[in-house]
Parts: structure tokens; sequence; C-alpha cells
């Protein structure tokens, strides 16, 4: 048995000390945008962020949301198993979905501008059956990858420290339920922003480590002699001549098909996603999420180049947590790859997502169609709680079922990519009838669990368990097919009666009227103090940025899927080049300088844009550290107060305050 390198004290500490100081944190910011900001926490804010987020913390949030467990745990697992082309493929095949997302995104907010989530998007266009469709492949999606991260977070943090893998799983969604009750999707928006810049400089700090300050490795050579080596006594069946240093590999391959489905159901299904398309600015929701998919793209693939590599690099070190025996295939899929290489090597939104679907999806739907704001947040605060400890529930019984993270990666796409398409269809193409919408989800699922159980039977002889049904080629059936059957089923149910959609019903789709509370708890009156007239000349403005966004992005999704799919992959997978030393250390290199161009779009882009309103934030703390905000307030005077996720605005400060602010 392996022995944890950290204390099981030190897991706990881990897991519940630095998941509520960082739920800490997110509340005091909370609180200082409703100080400073005069921020008001309605369910649309909860829910939307005011629908104005500008780009750079858009593109942080997508590659905050796109890095979770599996993009650093099975990225590196692939790149164990397949070498060097495992993390491209992973990387490609799922930065792809993000720039197909950008347009969809875009007909999202030009045909229902003021939607709260994508299943009310359903209702307006297909009624009930199709929004209770949706809804279960939307709500499977959120289940999958909450089970996902605890399974995966939870076998790292058991690895390391030696915690019980039921308490990990209990504990961390702890810091997560309570920041977002606190901030809603505007904290989560924050919370992003930090989680992206901390990944990104580990991933710094593993790539120096492995490549340039390791005792053991230390350098792009040396890491290419021990894999050339490696090669040789442990050769990869079905890659060019046993190398892990090469892109043709066949098993990488038909991950990189499975990869591509099951993202495509991740990205389109999940509520998430489509939260930060709505919370986003009309000018900004193209370039966010092409700016993001571009950053995200250097993530998965230095990470796993840095750490799959180096991980089998290290096993024949004395170092290694499993030396001298390499490491189990179980552990792999379990996501152990990358914590036992750093053991060696240096001795979030789905909640969010979930309580938007069940407040405005069921609750108000169904439930109180006349429901306040007040009570919606209530619901969405009450959601939030119950979702999270429902999954870490959940997520036991996988453990004690043997499930683990890999597994449920694999299987994600054959479980949810029947509804893409058709869903997609829903905001791209008018004749889709209710028919089509509501079947083809279904019979395209019923189809994928045929191909998938019958393969995993024929391929073993009958016997279906957790091991057999795992195997790369049921998946690879079952995937396929999900993604690819309502290509039939769609242009079939259509046939029998064409629908001639026009688009008005989702355009009806209206905020909620409600009032709010400012940071004293006192009611807030929502009004923008904008004319009518006013309000349709913005939103005919903001029609126009959004009718020359979905020109922009149709065309980069053709050239970003062409250049990541084909153009730069394919050459190298047919010649079935073996690098050589040189082209591997330049491999590295542009990886390292992928990630610090990442670092400059989602660290540092969104401080620039919010910098007036963070120095309007720093002199309103430090006007009431000493004592200057009250004469202000009693001054009455006009304050230019930029806005940290809109536009500027200009607010007046009266007497009336006077109150508030002793308080305070």
């Amino acid at each position: 048995m392996t022995v944890a390198p950290l204390s099981e004290g030190a897991g706990y500490g881990v897991v519940v000390g630095l998941g509520l100081a960082f739920a800490v944190g997110m509340i005091l910011i909370t609180y200082l945008l409703k100080r400073y900001q005069h921020d008001v926490i309605t369910s649309e804010e909860f829910s939307t962020a005011g629908r104005t987020v500008k780009t750079g913390l858009i593109a942080s949030a997508v590659v905050s949301s796109w890095t979770w467990a599996a993009t650093l745990l099975q990225s590196s697992g692939v790149a164990y198993r397949y070498g060097v082309s495992g993390p491209f493929w992973y990387a490609s095949g799922a930065t792809v979905q993000i720039i197909l997302f950008a347009t969809i995104a875009i007909e999202l907010k030009k045909r229902a501008p003021e939607a709260h989530t994508f299943l009310e998007v359903i209702r307006a266009r297909y009624g009930p059956a199709g929004h209770v469709v949706y809804m279960i492949f939307g709500l499977a999606t959120n289940i999958l990858v909450t089970a996902m991260l605890l399974t995966g977070g939870s076998a790292v943090v058991t690895s390391l420290t030696g915690m019980n893998t039921v308490a990990a799983c209990f504990l961390l969604p702890v810091g997560v339920i309570v920041y977002t009750l606190f901030g809603g999707i505007k904290a989560t928006f924050l919370t992003d922003y930090i989680h992206t810049v901390i990944i990104l400089v580990i991933i710094l700090i593993f790539a120096f480590a492995t490549y340039a300050n390791s005792d053991v490795l230390g350098s792009p050579g040396k890491v290419y002699d021990i894999l050339v080596s490696i090669s040789k006594e442990y050769p990869v069946s079905g890659n060019a001549e046993g190398s892990y240093l090469t892109m043709r590999s066949k098993e990488g391959a038909i991950f990189f098909v499975i990869n591509i489905v099951g993202n495509f159901g991740t990205v389109f299904l999940d509520n998430g996603y489509w939260n930060k398309a709505i919370a986003a600015s009309p000018a900004s929701a193209l370039p966010g999420y092409v700016l993001g998919g571009v950053a995200w793209f250097a993530i998965p693939w230095l990470c796993a180049t840095t750490m799959g590599l180096a991980c089998l690099a290290l096993e024949s070190h004395p170092s290694f947590p499993t030396y001298p025996n390499r490491m189990p295939s179980a552990d792999v899929s379990a996501g152990l790859v990358l914590p036992n290489a750093a053991v060696a090597l240096l001795g979030k939104g789905e909640l969010i997502a979930v309580s938007s679907v069940g407040t405005y999806d069921i609750y108000r739907t169904y439930i109180n169609p006349k429901a306040s704001g007040k009570q919606l947040i209530m619901v969405s605060h009450s959601l939030v709680i119950l979702y999270g400890f429902v999954m870490a529930g959940f997520s036991v019984g996988l453990y004690y079922a043997g499930v683990s993270m890999g597994y449920l990666y694999l299987l994600m796409g054959v479980i949810i990519s029947s509804a893409v398409l058709p869903a997609t269809l829903t905001l791209m193409w008018s004749k889709q009838n209710l028919l089509a919408a509501t079947l083809s989800p279904v019979l395209g699922l019923a189809c994928s669990l045929t191909a998938w159980l019958v393969t995993t039977s024929k391929k073993n002889n009958g016997v279906i368990n957790v091991d057999t049904s795992g195997q790369n080629d049921p998946m690879l059936a079952g995937n396929v097919v999900a993604l690819l059957s309502p290509l039939l089923f769609v242009p079939v149910l259509t046939l029998i009666k064409p629908d001639n959609y026009d688009w008005q019903s989702m355009k009806r789709i209206k905020r909620v009227m409600e009032e709010g509370s400012n940071v004293d708890g006192e009611p807030a009156e929502i009004n923008n103090g904008e004319s009518a007239e006013a309000q349709r000349s913005a939103t005919h403005d903001d029609y126009a940025t959004l009718l020359r966004a979905s020109r922009i992005a149709r065309g980069l999704t053709v050239f970003m899927t062409l250049a990541l799919l084909v153009l730069w992959p394919m050459p190298m997978y047919g010649s079935g080049y073996i690098f050589s030393k040189k082209f591997f250390s330049g491999w590295v290199v542009v990886g390292v300088i992928w990630i610090f161009l990442a670092l400059l779009i989602v660290g540092i882009y969104p401080l620039i844009e919010g910098r007036h309103a963070l120095l309007h934030t720093f002199k309103g703390i430090i006007a009431d550290v000493t004592g200057k905000r009250r004469e202000i307030v009693l001054s009455g005077a006009a304050v230019d107060r930029p806005a940290l996720f809109g536009s500027a605005e200009v607010v007046i400060e009266s007497k009336e305050n006077e109150d508030s602010d002793k308080m305070a």
C-alpha cells in the first residue's frame, strides 16, 4: 500500500480551511461590490449578474469553468497512456466546443435577450413537453460534471493525505456553497478569475520544475531521453513504433473522438455556460468566449505535456509514490497521474447552474408563476444547499461502486450528447418541430445505450461490468451514436409537419420586476432611470452589435475548427512522425509561451478593463477608513461611479444614506 506523502490532518486543513478561507474572501468581495459599486442582490443579479459582464471576466470565467478536475487529471492520464498525442487530443477536442458555443451564445442573446436559462428558451418555443425533456438532459449534465469534480477531487486528496474519501466528498462542496449563497453568479465570476490565475501560476511552476529546475529531470532534452528509453521498455500498443513521442496513436485517436462528442454535451447542455453567455454584455459575448477558448487550450496541453510525461519519466525514480512498480491502471483512471508526478517533482459554477434551472424552470414555471424576486432568491439558496449535499452522497455511492472520474468522463457523451443537435437547432433552425425536438434526444439516448452495451458484450464474451464497459471501443460506439443519431431522427420527424417559427415567443421572456436590497439591508428600487425610448434605442444598438458578432463568430468557428482538428494534427498523425529532441523541445517552448499569453488574456486583461472600478472601490475604502466618506454623503454631490461589471454610472449620494453609513 502506498503511503500518503502528507498527513490526514493536512487533508482536512486544505479541504475545510482553504475552502472556507476562499468563501470568506468571496463574501468580502460581494460586500465591497454592494457598498462601493452599489450592487443590489436581486434574483436577476443572483442568476445573470445584470447581463453586463465584460470581455476579460467572461474569458476568465470560460477558462475557469472548463478547467475542472478532468482538465488537469484526465489530460495528464491520457498523456501517461498515449504520450505526447494525449495532451493535444484532449486540448483540441475540448477547445472547439467553446469556439462553436460562441456562435450559439450570440444567437441566444439575439433571439432571447431577457432569458435567465437556456431551458426558458426551450419552453418559450416548444412548451412544457420540450421543457421537461431538456431539463432532464441539462440536470443529467450538471450531475455528471459535479460527480466528476467530487470523485476526482476526493481521489486526489485521499492519495496525497490519506483523508477519508467519504469525508472529502462531503466537505469539498462546503466552501463553494457558502460563497455562492452570498454572491450568486457574480461571486462565481470573481472566483473564476482568482481560480484561473492560481491554476495558470501552478502550471508554470510545474513546467519550470520539470523542464528547468528538477535535479532528476531539469530539461526537455532529459525528459526526451527518458521517454525514448521507456518506449523501448514499455512500447505503447497502437502508437507508431510503440513510441510515446508521436502523434500517431490508435487509442489516442479513439479517445480524441470520445472527447469531442462528450464535451459537446458538457458545453451545450450545461446551464452554467448559458448563464455566462446571458451574463455577458452584448459586445463581450463573442470576444469573451473566443479569447477564453484560445487561452484554455494551453492549460491541458502544457499541464499534461508536463505532468503526464514527468510521471512516465519519474516512475523509475525512488521518489515516485509507487516505486519500483508502475502506476496501476485504476489509479490512472482515478486521476492520480498528476498528484503522483507532483509528489515526485516537488516533494466550481455547477451550483449556480442547477439553482437557476430549479428556480426559473421548475419553481417559477410549475409551482409559483407569480413568485417575487425574494421568493426566487430563497428557492435559489435552498437548491444550492440541497444540490451540493445530494451530489456529495451520490459521489460516495460512485466511490463504493468503483466508478472513477475517468469512467464518468468517457460515459458522459453516451448519456447526454443526443440532445446537442436538437438543442442547437432550437436557436438556429425555424423548421424543427416539437416532435423532432422532444423525441430525437430520447431516441438517440436509447440508441447510444444500446450501442455501448452491445459493443461491451460483443468485445468481452458477454461480460458487462465497470471494467469492460469502460473500455475505449464500447465508449466510442456509444458516444458516436449519441451525437450522430439525431442527424437521422430530426429531419425525419420534422418532415412530418415542419414548423415555421417566428422567434417572437423567445423575445417575450421578461426579467423579474422586483425590489432588491442594498448593503445595509434596506429596500432598493430597481430603476435605471432610462426612458422607454432610450431603452428601445439601446436594444436596437445591442441587436446590431449581435448581428455583426454573429457573422464574425461563424467565420471564426470554421477557421478554428479546421485549424485545431485538421490542419495542425492530421499531417503529423498521417505521417507517423516521431519527435526529434529539437522538435520536442520546441513543442514544450510553444506550450510555455502559450500559457503566458493565456495569463495575459485572463489574468491581466480583466484588471485593465476594470481598472476604473477597482480604483473607485479602493478610494471608497480609503475614504471609509479616514472618515471622509461621510463628508461626501452629507454634501449630496454627484459621484461618478465606474462599474466593475458594466458601464460607468453616475449616482447621487444624498443625506438619506447617512443612517446606513452610520450603521456600516
